[in-house]
């Protein structure tokens, strides 16, 4: 029977509507853009692939890296039946639907089943146990794809059958590489609109679209409907029956995306000085106990393009140096936040890192730790390895013991309050104080608590209880010859 042309150019117009990001999915491992790591020559992925030979596998990565799209790669470059079943949608009923359809393809056809379940994590444990004999009986093979951490969203059985597959955000090279394939491409993509875009405008789409390969298209396809659509109310598109007139390049700019997309493009370099000033502009934002500026700047960095698991690690370095002991808990949230925007992701994590942004903006400030380590790099820099005093020493041999290792060490839990007067820096810095606590938040009660121990271990040495600390210091020197 022959193809009828009607439904050759239905199917043509069928096609045409699809979506960009859609038209756009690689066909082959070659046009699968950057994930070399994983499907590059000579990985075992790309082995498996070509030798026919796919095993159950977890594609773990964030949206828009390419997980679907390499499970269609797998199914059209291997000799097996693909089923395409949807976690969200799909419960154990559909499972078991798939199973009989599995048996049959093996009994009747001799193929095997790729099974391919998409956000997998939202399984429950029943359903994914209804998958685990039939994977195990090499029935199906599963192929299951995931933006959050397998290990705590997947069941151990079946994560013990299953490679784990990882998948990274796509490289900014990778993101514009994309976008100029769908602009050159006649056939699936732009190619036919003769439309080019800068070089700003590309870092631009770049920026906005996070590693997200689906993201960048159905921008670039919003931005090219908006270009089109003014050319032909222009009338600088040459229609394609006149052969002798000659086509007007249009250029896609930054205008043209803000105008598109709605949302500004701001001024980023990752890499430059705007990188910098923003992220200085943040910290200082924060010392300063401004939480309005804080947040302002965070949102200028997130909305621009920058990496937020950056912004939480310099986050949590203020913690440390700008807050430190004075609210001891500023750390563990801000942990804590790093850790909520890790599982949420954009855009839900983002109210997790202002919240820590918040805290930390109106906690109350010490450096006292930072200054503190400061003073201590110096001291060994001046005085180099000076040896450990013996009362402090460790002897679990009975040579050690018989030099006089831990001789005269005061175990402080037999002491009222657990406090005992000894010294525990060497005797050339023995009255240096390193970490001088504020008088602000928790440090407070810390000056407190170290000004009663300083003047204990003061009066302690009135009262001759030194002796034990010349005898040391006379074997320090014993050693030392």
């Amino acid at each position: 029977m022959k193809p009828d042309i009607f439904d050759h150019h239905a199917q043509k117009a069928a096609d045409a509507s699809r979506p960009l990001a859609e038209r756009m999915r690689p066909r082959t491992l070659d046009e699968f853009f950057g994930q070399q790591d994983v499907v590059g020559e000579g990985t075992l992925l790309r082995h498996a692939i070509s030798g026919d030979k796919i095993f159950s596998m977890i594609l773990w990565g964030p949206p828009g890296c390419g997980k679907t799209t390499l499970a269609r790669i797998v199914t059209r470059e291997t000799r097996c039946h693909f089923v395409h079943f949807s976690a969200v949608l799909s419960g154990v009923k559909d499972i078991r639907a798939v199973i009989e359809i599995a048996t049959d393809q093996q009994r009747l056809y001799r193929k095997k089943t790729i099974l391919f379940v998409d956000e997998i994590h939202r399984f429950n444990k029943s359903q994914q146990d209804a998958f685990l004999p039939h994977v195990e009986s090499g029935l199906i093979t599963l192929i299951g794809a995931t933006t959050e951490n397998p290990s705590f969203e997947v069941i151990p059985a079946l994560m013990s059958r299953c490679q784990v597959v990882v998948l990274k955000m796509l490289s900014c090279e990778a993101i514009e590489a994309i976008i100029q394939n769908a602009l050159n491409d006649t056939e699936r993509g732009l190619g036919k609109t003769g439309l080019k875009i800068s070089p700003d405008a590309i870092s631009c789409l770049v920026r906005m679209a996070d590693g997200d390969a689906r993201n960048v298209l159905n921008s670039l396809e919003v931005v090219a409907s908006l270009v089109a659509s003014e050319l032909v109310a222009s009338k600088l598109v040459v229609p394609e029956t006149d052969p002798s007139g000659t086509a007007i390049q249009r250029e896609i700019t930054v205008r043209d995306i803000e105008t598109a997309v709605q949302k500004k493009a701001l001024l980023y370099d990752k890499s430059g000085e705007e990188h910098y000033n923003l992220i200085s502009a943040f910290h200082k934002s924060l010392r300063g106990s401004d939480p309005d500026a804080a947040l302002y700047w965070l949102e200028r960095m997130i909305a621009s393009g920058e990496d937020p698991i950056y912004v939480a690690r310099r986050m949590v370095r203020f913690a440390s140096e700008d807050i430190g002991n004075a609210d001891p808990y500023a750390l563990d949230i801000t942990l804590r936040a790093t850790e909520a925007f890790r599982m949420l992701g954009h855009p839900e994590g983002e109210l997790a890192l202002a919240q820590a942004a918040v805290y930390l903006a109106t906690a109350p400030k010490s450096n006292s730790v930072y200054a503190a380590m400061g003073k201590v790099k110096k001291a060994i820099g001046d005085t180099g390895a000076i040896p450990v005093p013996f009362h402090i020493r460790n002897a679990p041999t009975r040579l050690m013991k018989d030099l006089g290792y831990g001789d005269g060490y005061q175990y402080a839990h037999d002491f009222q309050d657990a406090f005992v007067a000894q010294d525990y820096l060497p005797e050339p810095l023995q009255n240096k104080r390193f970490y001088l606590p504020s008088n602000r938040g928790y440090e407070k009660t810390i000056q407190q608590r170290m000004e009663y121990w300083r003047k204990q271990r003061s009066e302690s040495r009135k009262r001759g209880a030194g002796d034990r600390s010349q005898k040391s210091e006379n074997r320090n020197q014993e050693y030392k010859k």
